[in-house]
Formats: C-alpha cells, structure tokens, sequence
C-alpha cells in the first residue's frame, strides 16, 4: 500500500473519529438542554404560577416542534449535507434556549403569596398580630393595576417559554436520524453498536449535568441580585420559593452553540470503514458485497446534485414500502407504549418526591442527577458491550431488550408500596384536632380557635408548630404575636395548637413541618429500587435500538428513523405530560392564589393520591410494554426461521447465516427487496 492511500485511510478515520466526538458532544448538548428543562418544570410552573396540566403544554412543545419538520427533514436531509444540516439544528437549538431565559428580563420581581407584611427591618421592635390586625383581608382585597399584573407571575409571559421550547425542539430534530444513519452507513457492521452505546453514555451525561445544574439553581433565589434578600422570608424547601431557573437556559444556549462548529467542518458523505484501497477509489462503480448495509452509500450524488421534485415524487412510496414493514410496526408501537410511561415518569419524579417523600425540590433534582442519570450511561454502555462482545444478532438482541424491559417493570411495580403518612397540615389533610379528612372544603381551614380571627383561606403561608402540626398561616393558625424578622420569624400564642393536643409551646415557626425520620427510611428504599431498575433498564436500551436498525432497508434507514422520531414525538412526548398533569391536579389539596385573582400553582397535594395516581398509571403502560416485547420477540424468532429456509434453498450450497440462535447477522428488512411482506 501506498504512502498516499495510507494518507487517505488515516484522513477518512480521522473525520470519522471527529463526527463520532461531534455526535457524542452533540448528545451531550442536547440531553443537557433537555435535562435542565426537566428539573426546571417546578420552578418554572412557580414563576409563571401556572398549574400541572399547563406546564405539561409546555413540555410537550419540544415535541410539537419535533413535530413540524421531522418527516421532511429525516428524508430530505438523508439525501443532502446532513452534517450541515446537524450544525445548523445546534444553532436553532441554542436559540430557543435563549428565548426561554427572555421572559425574567421583562417580568417585574416575583411577588409570592403571603398572608401577613413580614418586617426586614433589624431595628424595628413592632410586633405583628396576624390574627388581631385583620391584615390578610384587607391585603387581599385590594386590587393591583392591569398594568403591573401584565408583570407578575401568572402572567401570559409563559408563551415566550412555550415557542423557546418549541424551537429548541424544532433545532434538535436532524440531529437523531441523520447521524445516527450517517454513522452506521459509514462504520463497520459489527462497531455500529458499540458506536452507539457511546454516543447514547456521553449523551446521558448531558441530563445529569443538566439536574445537578437544576438542583444548583435551585437554591439561588430567582431575583438575587436585583431585591435584597434579608427581605424573603421563604427558603429554598418552600413549596412558594423559585430558583434561578433562567441562569441555566443562558448555559444550555451556550453549550448548543459551541457543538454546532464542528459538523459544519465535516464531509458530505466518507468511505465506508475498513473497506479495501481499491474500493475507496472507486467512485463510479457502486460498493458490493461486504456488509448488510453497505449499499445504502449514494456515490452518483457526488457528481450532480438531487433536485427537490424527484425526491417528492418517490416520497409517498418510500412511506408504503415502510409501514408494510410488521416489524418495524411492532417495534414503533411497542416504543410507543413505553414512551408514554417514560415521560409521565421523567416529567414528575421531581414533583413525586417532593410531595411523596418530603424533600425539597433541589434535593430531589440533585438525587435524580448524581444517582439515577450515571447508571443509566453505565446501562447504555453495558448493553452495548454485551451485544459487541457475544456478537448477537437481532434475536439476541431482542432477547437482551426484553429480559431488562421485565427485570426494570418487576422493581418499578415493588416502588408503588413504597408510600410515607401525609403531611399534617390542619384543615386540608388532617382536621385541628388530628382527624384525617377524606376531602378538602375551604370552609375546614377555618376552626372555633380561628374564627374571631377573620382569616383569609385563600392565602398560602405554612406555619409548623412544636407539636409537628403544619398551619396554612399564622392566622389561621390563631397567632396573637410575633418576635423577630425575615426567616427567623416566630409568631407566639397561637390558640389552634391546644385543639390539636396539649402542647406547652403554643408558638409556630415559618415553614412546613419536616416528615418523620421513618419517612426518610422509606425515601432511601424507594431510590435504591429506583437506581437499580434505571440500571437494568438502560441495558436494554442499544439492543432494542439495533432491532429496530435491523428492521429497516438500508435506503430507508433516514426515514424510518425520522417517522420513528415523528410517532413517538407525537403521540409519546407531547400528551403524557399533559394528561400526567391534568390527572395530578385533581390530588390538590391547597391551590395557590395568583396576586391579580384567580387560581394559581398547588401548593399541597394529597400524598397518597398523588402516588397512586402517578405510579399507577407508569405501571399500566410498562405493563402493556412488556407484553407487546414478548409478542414481538416471537414475531422475530419465527420470521427468522422463514428466512433461513428461503436462504438455504435460495443459495444451494452457500454457508447460510440464518441460524436461529440469536448469533446470526440478518438484516430484517433485506428480504423486503422481494416486494412483499417483510419477513427476518
């Protein structure tokens, strides 16, 4: 071999090597954008005050952007510069994440609800007497100018949220089918999984940066830097209190950005890895034989360009070669069901601890990032590596994918028994003398030991007494005093506190009363089954991914993957988080009350409704997961068997590949060139 064709050997590695960096980069950053936005639901559904099924619209608009150029883009862009085209959805993406920060420079500062005037003056030796001064009526009833509610929280300004994220996922979407088709027509066979498995592990990274950076901000008051903060008597544990949320989409934006420059440095099309020196060099003749995919390599693209009309013209027929694919169909509904279930999952998890287990909003986001998210790149990787090392083909993988479906579903269904008492909170969950109630009535926050009081049950300004009670505020709580300021305000002779036992300290401080140490036994149970089926399920990520490449003729490879993307954006991305958060509003024990009227965020849900309904409807879909996977899994064997037949009598003589055991390199869809049903 020449000097010079080892010079182009070692140029074609190299750009492969760079793509292969730049798509893992890539991931990073989008998995980065996307787990920010994730573990920035709750601050974001406090800031606009706005409740569970709204913040879920706005979830979805990463998939309604999806949505509107997936279909085009996966095919079309199979057929030009899909490096390009990739650095440009960077672009797009960085964009939208700026356009998410936007609203916090044109918003007044957050005003949270509050049911009395807290002092921040050290010097001042007034002492407020919420029940005596009738304060929170007159408070309450005052009206606020149009013009300054334009500005506050609750505000429409929540669009500019929703069309940010749309973009974002309008950015995001030739990021998936192009380069993942792009590498594996131009990778070796037996590396593409491997290659994969470690896109997909630095590409998890991106989402537990993206909540170590959630939980981070979470901490760093929403406004710092522009209020004095010896003047917020709320703390970061506060179900009221919202994070810099805004810091980080200006982060992820950059990110974006910086992995787009790469992909515009990069070629149109490479040789294909590991193929011999005189087929590198020849590019009138068409590459033959070698691997399954390899004939999907356009070389007549190189000498004129494709024109728009011809690539229209053989749309609709690519669309009816593919959907008679019964593999394919199986694979996108089975993908389908589980999504569903994926994305109530990821969507709330912060909320379901948070409410479930007592723990604050940035402790939840933290665990979720340094636990949950590393075992799943350490999943992806595992996975990946069995396939390469066993040499499984599309049974053995198959086999893989549903062994890890069945092992993550039997620990997520022990998770639903995992519950902790609800919290005591004196009128909604539990009445002034400890009694549970079954239903919340405005009319039961008020008491005998209130009633003189002419408290406004609107307001939502927890209290937590010495006995362990939690009292929607002072008022209402029957507080006649109150020493200190800021966060260390103490209200004292509070007379609901002797109805709910004897106490000798009838004082209450700010804040909800902390669960009980059980519950906290409980909490590490319930990570621990969560952490290990993360893991078990991860594994079988890049198996099923490589059953669903293998089920696809080489030509279609873009599209399929692309109307995959468009399905299960559509159908799996955008509704669940709408419907997981319709159906979680209706375990609201206590609505938030936006500062120009009506109703705003839950401050309070009903624990054990809240985990029945969240967990209940995660187990149904994974559920119904599981067993299209074994129908599928059958599906597979049996057609496999078809095929080797056909092979054996087709070939007289030739070694055939098709053996049954799972070890076999069958392309799913090469039996389609047939022009019938697509048999394995």
């Amino acid at each position: 071999m020449s000097v010079e064709s080892k010079k182009t050997r070692a140029a074609c590695c190299s750009k492969l090597k760079l793509f292969l960096a730049s798509m893992a980069f890539v991931f990073f950053a989008k998995a980065f954008g996307g787990g920010y936005m994730k573990s920035s639901i709750t601050q974001i559904e406090r800031r606009f005050d706005i409740p569970s099924s709204l913040i879920g619209v706005i979830d979805g608009s990463f998939e309604m952007g999806n949505l509107l150029v997936i279909a085009f883009v996966s095919y079309f862009g199979a057929k030009l510069h899909r490096p390009r085209l990739i650095g440009i959805g960077c672009v797009i993406m960085a964009a939208g994440s700026f356009l998410v920060a936007m609203p916090h420079f044109f918003q007044g500062p957050y005003k949270y609800e509050t049911s009395v005037s807290h002092k921040a003056d050290v010097n001042s030796t007034e002492s407020i007497m919420p029940c005596l001064s009738n304060h929170s009526v007159t408070e309450s009833s005052v009206p606020h100018p149009l013009a300054a509610c334009e500005k506050t929280a609750g505000s429409p300004m929540w669009i500019y949220v929703f069309l940010g994220n749309m973009l974002r996922g309008i950015g995001e979407t030739p990021i998936m089918p192009l380069g993942i088709s792009y590498l594996d027509d131009f990778s070796r066979e037996e590396n593409t999984p491997f290659y994969l498995a470690c896109i997909h592990a630095v590409g998890i990274l991106g989402p537990m940066f993206g909540y170590m950076l959630g939980s981070f901000l979470a901490k760093i008051y929403v406004d710092t830097g522009f209020v004095n903060l010896d003047t917020i008597t709320i703390t970061y544990k506060d179900s009221r209190w919202v994070g810099a949320w805004w810091m980080g989409f200006l982060m992820t934006g950059t990110v974006g950005l910086l992995s787009s420059i790469p992909f515009f440095f990069l070629p149109k099309s490479l040789p294909k890895q590991g193929q011999e020196e005189e087929q590198s060099q020849s590019k009138s003749t068409e590459l033959t034989t070698m691997t399954e995919q390899e004939n999907f390599l356009p070389e007549k693209t190189q000498e004129k360009p494709v024109k728009f009309l011809e690539l229209a013209k053989d749309f609709i027929p690519s669309l009816k070669t593919l959907f008679r694919n019964k593999i394919y169909l199986l694979m996108i509904l089975t993908y389908l069901v589980a999504v569903n279930g994926f994305i109530g999952l990821i969507t709330f998890k912060p909320k379901h601890i948070e409410q479930v287990y007592g723990q604050s909003a940035s402790k939840a986001i933290f665990l979720i990032g340094i636990l949950n998210l590393p075992v799943v790149a350490l999943g992806i990787i595992t996975g990946g590596f069995v396939l390469k090392h066993f040499k499984l083909g599309v049974v053995g993988a198959a086999r893989v994918a549903i062994t890890a479906s069945l092992g993550s579903f039997c620990l997520l269904a022990a998770q639903i028994f995992i519950q902790c008492e609800n919290a005591e909170v004196a009128g909604l969950s539990v009445s002034y003398q400890r009694v549970p109630q079954v239903s919340y009535n405005p009319q039961t926050l008020l008491s005998q030991c209130n009633e003189q009081c002419s408290c406004s049950v609107k307001h939502w300004d927890p209290v937590c007494a010495y006995n362990g009670m939690t009292y929607a505020s002072p008022c209402l709580a029957g507080c006649q005093t109150s020493t200190g300021t800021g966060k260390e305000m103490v209200f004292h002779n509070c007379t609901c506190i002797n109805e709910a036992g004897a106490a000798a300290n009838t004082s209450v401080v700010l804040g909800q009363c902390p669960r009980d140490s059980d519950c906290d036994r409980k909490f590490k149970i319930y990570m621990s089954l969560s952490v290990i089926g993360s893991f078990i399920s991860a594994c079988g990520a890049t198996p099923g991914y490589i059953v669903l490449l293998r089920s696809i003729q080489p030509d279609l490879k873009s599209l399929a993957l692309g109307m995959q993307t468009l399905i299960i954006r559509t159908l799996g991305g955008i509704p669940p988080p709408i419907y997981f958060g319709a159906l979680i509003d209706r375990t609201c024990l206590k609505w938030g009350t936006k500062q120009c009227g009506g109703r705003g965020a839950c401050r309070l849900y009903d624990a054990n409704a809240f985990r029945l309904t969240y967990m209940g409807l995660i187990i149904g879909f994974y559920f119904i997961a599981n067993s299209l996977w074994g129908y599928l899994y059958y599906s597979i064997v049996k057609r496999q068997k078809k095929t080797a037949l056909k092979n054996q009598a087709k070939e007289n003589g030739q070694e055939s590949n098709a053996a049954g055991n799972g070890h076999a390199s069958i392309n799913i869809a090469d039996i389609e060139d047939m022009g019938t049903e697509c048999t394995i």
